[in-house]
């Protein structure tokens, strides 16, 4: 079994993956709203350390997606003719375990600081009169923090966490832009992550489950209904500090949009769901510091009302101080 201070790098990666589920202002509005699937799930996702440290993360995403001509997006105030989106994101989280002693509770606290480069086309008319329009962003997104994530172990190889993300409507928006490096809304994620640990097998199972409540965007007056969001990964590990394992990932909208633009297509909703493999490798730097990475490709095998990607890449990278 892991030292609990490699474990914390993996939460850390877990968490900072977590709130690295957004995206631009695209179902939901533009298509996507914040969470990706396949992309909130870490090793380690339900276990929060017993011993005080700090740790930062550094995060990489990109997504390439769209939805086909045949199909109506809500975008920018407007109804776009299929949608393509095209995302690059990068995040730096820090993240806090508090002294709160060996026993079966811990507490941690986390704040992301996310910048996004994104590119939108859109083709807005109607069939006999339409014209492809592409925009591209890029500045700092929406910040987002965890106040408190409560881990309990039931046994050391058994972990749950709850916690409760939230997104800030910090970033730039326009209402006439297509491509925005903001939401332009609150959103609330509650969440739950469970481990389950085989030693004997060298084997691991993580679970990641949330509800995303949003906020109206005032801009717009479009209501994003709630999502909830399942990420699944098995993960073999081995001795050299090498894992692989598998990741399934979807996304599914509780009820319908609101909003003018919404009730045109019939409240828009969505649903997609995901499937690809994950790659970890454990070390240390100087021999003391746990540093961890991973990598993933999470592509998209079935989708409703929500970009379909074919190129969904992530990395991380965790060092603990």
């Amino acid at each position: 079994m892991p030292r609990p201070r490699q474990r914390f790098a993996r939460l850390v990666a877990g968490v900072a993956a977590s709130l690295l589920t957004c995206t631009h202002a695209l179902a939901t509005e533009g298509g996507l709203g914040r969470p990706i699937s396949g992309a909130t799930v870490q090793p380690d996702a339900g276990v929060v350390s017993p011993t005080p440290m700090v740790a930062v993360n550094f995060a990489e995403i990109y997504f390439d997606g769209s939805i086909g001509g045949s199909k109506s997006v809500p975008v920018a105030g407007k109804t776009s003719l299929g949608l393509d989106g095209e995302i690059a994101f990068t995040l730096a989280t820090i993240l806090k375990t508090w002294d709160t002693g060996t026993g079966n509770w811990n507490f941690a606290s986390s704040f992301t600081l996310p910048y996004v480069w994104t590119k939108v086309s859109a083709t807005l008319g109607t069939d006999r009169r339409s014209a492809t329009t592409s925009q591209n962003a890029s500045n700092l997104f929406d910040i987002s923090f965890t106040p408190l994530i409560a881990g309990y172990h039931f046994s050391k190889t058994e972990h749950i966490a709850f916690s409760v993300n939230v997104w800030a409507p910090t970033g730039r928006y326009d209402p006439n832009a297509l491509a925005n490096p903001s939401l332009n809304n609150w959103t609330f994620i509650p969440q739950v992550a469970y481990t389950k640990i085989l030693p004997a097998y060298d084997l691991e199972f993580d679970v990641v489950a949330g509800v995303q409540f949003y906020t109206r965007n005032t801009a717009t007056n479009y209501q994003n209904a709630p999502l909830f969001t399942l990420d699944v990964m098995g993960l073999k590990r081995f001795s050299n500090g090498l894992g692989v394992g598998l990741i399934v990932g979807t996304v599914q909208q509780l009820g319908s949009d609101s909003g003018p633009t919404a009730d045109q297509l019939n409240g828009f909703r969505g649903r997609d769901i995901a499937l690809g493999p994950i790659v970890t490798y454990d070390t240390k730097l100087d021999g003391k510091h746990p540093l961890s990475f991973s990598a993933r490709w999470v592509p998209t095998v079935s989708s409703t009302n929500r970009l379909k990607s074919t190129a969904t890449f992530m990395a991380t990278a965790t060092l603990i101080f």
